[in-house]
């Protein structure tokens, strides 16, 4: 198991988002972040109250989460709504 020690997940805070250390920076925030192409020098610029650790526990929790198995759930009546567009 991987350590992430470093999220936090409080319903106080930012609606029960994943955060860095209980701060109001969330882990989306900073894959957004990279997904723009931000480096993690240019992420630890703007928001100097992070560590580079911070980045890469948030990039490794997001590896966690999409290695979960995702199982769709079918929606009653989904196939009929969309027949008549």
């Amino acid at each position: 198991m991987i350590e992430l020690n470093r999220i936090t997940i409080d319903p106080g805070i930012c609606l029960g988002q994943p955060t860095i250390r209980g701060m109001r920076i969330t882990v989306s925030l900073i894959l957004k972040q990279v997904a723009g192409g931000m480096s993690v020098e240019e992420i630890l610029g703007a928001y100097p109250e992070l560590e580079k650790e911070d980045i890469l526990q948030a990039l490794k929790y997001a590896a966690w989460l999409a290695s979960e198995k995702t199982v769709l759930i079918p929606v009653r009546g989904a196939a009929r709504a969309g027949a008549g567009a």
